[in-house]
């Protein structure tokens, strides 16, 4: 490789007079990793059937796959994979459209991604067909599914190429379809279900082979860090407030005892306490206030935030994101409009309070 984190090899690193590396290249550096860190979280949240977490993570990847100009040699997997990833899990929407053809489903144009994967590798031939072989039977299951029978029989004519090893299930498909039936065994046993499962095992070998991410490192030594250091400050707040507790009491009893011993008739004269103790006790009750208003205003904030009205500018991006990514991709308007501090259950309730306002 002939550059390094944006800078040529045959230049110094560390001498004051070098350059800075160029921008665009420290850029294309940092979307490289922030794409590998979106793919590995995509990955996660489709194995555990997280459809929140697949959204939020798909409309990641696809702003980053979007803003690639040429897509480098060593990311054509990574693209490939979420590409697959995001219409698998849209595969039973046929109203979903990934291609400029209105004709082509989540999952025809997942077939044509998952297609280049097997292109990629040589090492997973029994995976890759079985994966194949489940997208297609998925294909024409789910327009069955809807019944949609006609397309059903297009959409095979699309998707078989005219050989030998495809001849014999492409048979199989087109006898079901004439049968209009979408519960023959065939569409049973191969059911979207065991396509799921297929494709989590495929994503298991992924992320074994992807496990040095720059960004999931960094960010675990630094959820560390901070776990240790809560774990300290917490240990040493509890240590003083003991110690802050027990010699107040040991004050107390001590004080209370020698005004007990002194006579009542006998006044003494006013002495200042060497030890301060009451200065202390006025510290820890300080310090024991100052933490309840910090809490009261942390939670006064957080009600705050949930009470924070909607500015007009807010409305506009709302209906435009509405407009342009459709009712129901909330996470997908989310990231790419300009919002102040929202979430995405936030912009479905105020899309709902919208709707009302204007059938009013």
């Amino acid at each position: 490789m002939a550059v390094a984190a944006g800078r040529p090899l045959g230049e110094a690193g560390g001498g004051s007079s070098a350059r800075p590396p160029p921008p665009a290249e420290v850029e294309a550096v940092a979307a490289d990793w922030m794409l590998e860190f979106a793919c590995h979280c995509l990955c996660r949240h489709f194995r555990e059937d997280c459809a929140a977490g697949l959204r939020r993570w798909g409309a990641v990847a696809q702003a980053l796959i979007n803003g690639l100009s040429k897509t480098p040699t060593h990311q054509i997997k990574t693209v490939y994979l979420c590409q697959l990833l995001i219409r698998i899990s849209k595969g039973k929407n046929l109203e979903c459209h990934f291609e400029d053809d209105q004709r082509i489903s989540p999952l025809e144009s997942a077939l044509s991604f998952w297609t280049l994967l097997e292109k990629e590798e040589i090492k997973l031939e029994k995976l890759h067909e079985d994966i194949r072989r489940l997208i297609q039977i998925q294909i024409v299951a789910v327009y069955m599914e809807k019944g949609y029978f006609k397309a059903a029989a297009e959409v095979l004519e699309r998707i078989f190429l005219d050989s030998e090893s495809d001849k014999r299930l492409r048979v199989k498909l087109a006898t079901v379809i004439k049968s209009k039936d979408p519960y023959v065994p065939l569409l049973q046993s191969f059911n979207y279900n065991l396509l799921i499962s297929k494709i989590k095992s495929y994503i298991e070998l992924f992320m074994k082979e992807n496990e040095t991410n720059f960004l999931i490192q960094a960010a675990t030594k630094q959820v560390e860090s901070k776990g240790l250091e809560a774990k300290a400050l917490e240990s040493k707040t509890i240590y003083v407030n003991k110690n802050d507790g027990s010699n107040l009491e040991t004050k107390q009893r001590s004080m209370t005892k020698e005004q007990s011993e002194s006579p009542g008739d006998i006044k003494k004269p006013s002495v200042r306490p060497r030890s301060g103790w009451k200065h202390r006790a006025r510290c820890v009750l300080q310090s024991l206030n100052n933490l309840q208003n910090v809490e009261k205003q942390g939670d006064a904030s957080a009600c705050a935030r949930k009470r924070q009205r909607w500015t007009y500018k807010e409305d506009l991006e709302l209906k435009s994101g509405v407009k342009e990514f459709g009712v129901g991709n909330w996470a997908k308007i989310l990231v790419h409009g300009d919002f102040n501090n929202r979430t995405s259950v936030m912009l479905k309730d105020r899309w709902r309070t919208l709707c009302r306002n204007d059938q009013g």
